[in-house]
């Protein structure tokens, strides 16, 4: 090989050159290395293809050769190199092209004999094909311009413009009588029955058809913004105090300052532009015995929020999670969700919502929820038949030592009220009581101090009486109860699917009666009436409490003892206060010695429940010894108690912020009074004069107790 020594060696005659540039033309001289030179060259340019001058220099004085011969050297090698390198992948490349080549004939051979296997014709060709991409093109230009149409007209109007398919009207019979589930545990509908020994009956609401929404990408997107946005006004709403928030000087709550908030937070216009509307806003934090995540996992599952806020939420259900959240976990989530929420009396209709729920980690161990309500077209089938909105409201989670957290709760809603609010809850309703923020707080709490003794493991015999064997039986016990209290909570509902008739008589508010057919699993199958009346006593709801807990007292209400004195058997804590707890009674010179009642009451600042029903004792038995107990009949009844909303003479801004001091200090005490009894187990059965009768003593027997008991 011959390589060139570019100029190293200079050249002779270099000075006499020929006039006619002869020396610019002559050949060039070139200079064979040697076999040494060759063989520690390419040694070295294994080693270092790019040899630095002072490799070079070294080079240069072993070989015997001019530096400038040395970089040319290597020059040339690492262009050779290259091109043999192109070379090989030129080939590889062609391999592979032929290979291609060959399957693309193949497959152009194979699809002439292709026929379609949803018509039997032929496959589509170049030019159907081109149509069907002209098709795509016009239909997405089509669509741009209807989502630009769309967002101007969504500017206008103050709402988004759903796209939303048109869907029939679900028309129910005026004697359908059948009830929405309630937490996997509710009452499933039946036949018609006949209504006719109810006087003023009416057509039930339409249940709510929870089909698939059909949500557009726009929509999706101006949701994504609107959670956005209402989360960080709920952020301000938690952490700022003045000028936002002013202490009550009439019962120390958080009141929310209105001129400031719409000057801080300026809306385009109300959702409700009416003389009936009213703003409901409220504020309180506290501790709850739950650590932070596993607060916002019950939150994010519509299941979970409404067995945890039985009391309150009398249906949930998650439309359609729009984002599931960040790397598997809840920050970032975004839902749409519906959900009804409730105050325990038949006087008082449910809430429903339409709202976004949107959950995002602030820090570590720091979360924040929010709901903000998303209108739907009123001719939509989401939108509600009793609109309200619902401002951004939620929770602000931080973990604390121990698995405690403490949570900062806002709540805040318009209203519209198509109906006069009935007088007995008025002030309780208006003052923001009923659906506020202290109620939401008071409940989770005692929820939590629930939910921890269920989870712990220990046996106590102060707790379980020593009937109680084991600590899956003190489970399987707290689980029943449970069941117990949901379906009486949603016994009582006002819900769409629920349909209640006023019977004259017993007082100014009346006994008001239902019926609906078991047929889940955990219910007693049948024909069941459910009636209930509230009266309002000048008496304190602690000391109301205390009167329905009393054993010495209860012969004189409870008709299951027979007038006889009862002896409790089992006894389980559900907290630190002693009126929180699960018990089972024995009633003493019965008929009836297999029957045994469960009991749960509970408390706190919100109000408070005394439910019970009736249980024979193999049932009982089956849940003391821990199997599962969900299929346990159960019928319960009960009083729920509830401060009037009226404040004492002696209130005044000394009074504390606390829920208790808000929420406790009452002038009076709403007691609503709720007994079910099974008609029948006939699938015939049909409504009698008898039943109506039967109920209606039940409930004034009860009131005339409590009434002249005080």
């Amino acid at each position: 090989m011959e390589y060139g020594s570019g100029g190293g060696g200079g050249g002779s005659g270099g000075s006499g050159g020929d006039p006619d540039g002869s020396d610019s033309r002559r050949k060039k001289r070139y200079h064979r290395h040697t076999a040494h030179q060759i063989q520690r060259l390419e040694g070295m340019f294994k080693e270092c293809p790019h040899p630095d001058e002072k490799q070079r220099l070294q080079l240069s004085r072993e070989l015997a050769l001019a530096p400038r011969q040395i970089k040319f050297w290597f020059q040339n090698r690492r262009t050779q190199m290259k091109a043999q390198h192109e070379r090989a992948d030129n080939c590889a490349l062609r391999v592979e092209n032929d290979k291609i080549r060959c399957e693309n004939i193949a497959i152009r051979e194979a699809l002439k004999n292709v026929i379609c296997p949803s018509c039997g014709g032929p496959p589509i060709g170049e030019d159907s094909y081109f149509d069907e991409q002209k098709l795509r093109v016009e239909n997405a230009q089509l669509k741009e311009e209807l989502d630009r149409v769309s967002s101007i007209a969504a500017k206008y109007i103050g709402r988004p413009i759903s796209q939303l398919p048109p869907v029939q009207p679900v028309h129910i019979s005026s004697l359908d009588l059948s009830m929405g589930s309630f937490g996997g545990q509710g009452m499933g509908s039946g036949p018609s029955l006949d209504l006719d020994l109810l006087p003023g009956s009416s057509s039930a609401m339409p249940i709510l058809p929870f089909q698939g929404t059909g949500i557009s990408d726009m929509d999706k997107s101006l949701m994504a913004d609107v959670a956005g946005n209402a989360l960080d006004e709920l952020l301000r709403l938690l952490q700022t105090n003045e000028p936002l928030w002013m202490k009550s000087t009439t019962d120390g709550r958080d009141v929310l300052n209105l001129e400031s908030y719409e000057r801080i937070f300026p809306r385009a216009n109300s959702h409700l532009k009416n003389p009936n509307v009213r703003i409901e806003a409220s504020r309180d934090s506290g501790v709850v015995i739950m650590n932070s995540l596993a607060l916002v996992d019950i939150f994010m599952d519509s299941n979970k929020w409404m067995e945890l806020f039985p009391t309150i939420v009398s249906m949930a259900r998650t439309l359609e999670v729009l984002s599931s959240g960040m790397m598997g976990g809840q920050s970032g989530s975004l839902q749409l969700m519906y959900g009804e929420l409730q105050v325990l009396s038949s006087l008082v209709p449910t809430r429903e919502f339409y709202f976004l729920r949107y959950c995002q980690q602030i820090e570590q161990g720091s979360w924040a929820i929010v709901d903000v309500s998303y209108d739907f077209p009123r001719d939509n089938q989401f939108a509600p038949q009793n609109p309200s909105h619902r401002l951004p409201s939620g929770c602000l989670i931080q973990d604390m030592p121990n698995g405690y957290s403490k949570v900062t709760w806002v709540e805040h809603v318009e209203i519209e009220d198509k109906t006069p609010t009935h007088r007995l809850y008025r002030d309780l309703i208006h003052r923001g009581l009923a659906f506020g923020a202290e109620r939401w707080l008071a409940t989770l709490q005692r929820m939590c101090e629930r939910f921890a003794c269920l989870m712990v493991k220990g046996t106590s015999t102060r707790d379980l009486g020593g009937v109680i064997p084991s600590p899956d039986g003190k489970r399987s016990m707290m689980k029943l109860a449970q069941r117990m209290v949901n379906n009486f909570c949603a016994s009582i509902s006002t819900s769409n699917g629920h349909r209640w008739t006023t019977l004259s008589g017993l007082n100014e508010v009346g006994v008001r009666v239902t019926i609906h057919k078991n047929t889940d699993p955990g219910q007693p199958n049948g024909v069941v009436l459910s009636a209930a009346t509230t009266i309002w006593l000048p008496v304190s709801p602690q000391n109301v409490f205390n009167f329905f807990r009393d054993e010495r007292t209860r012969p004189q209400w409870d008709v299951l003892s027979n007038g006889n004195a009862v002896q409790e058997v089992a006894h389980i804590a559900n907290g630190p206060h002693p009126g929180n707890c699960i018990s089972v009674l024995r009633a003493f010179n019965t008929s009836q010695n297999n029957m045994l009642i469960l009991q749960e009451s509970c408390i706190d600042s919100s109000g408070s429940l005394v439910i019970y029903c009736p249980v024979d004792l193999p049932a009982i038995n089956i849940a003391m010894s821990g199997e599962d107990p969900s299929y346990i009949p159960l019928l319960p009844s009960g009083f729920t108690i509830s401060p009037d909303g009226r404040l004492d003479q002696g209130d005044g801004a000394s009074s504390s912020s606390s829920t208790t001091a808000s929420m406790g200090r009452s002038g009076g005490s709403l007691i609503t009074v709720v007994f079910q009894i099974l008609v029948s187990s006939l699938p015939s059965a049909k409504l009698n004069l008898e039943s109506v009768t039967t109920v209606n003593n039940l409930i004034a027997h009860s009131k005339n107790i409590v009434w002249f008991g005080y």
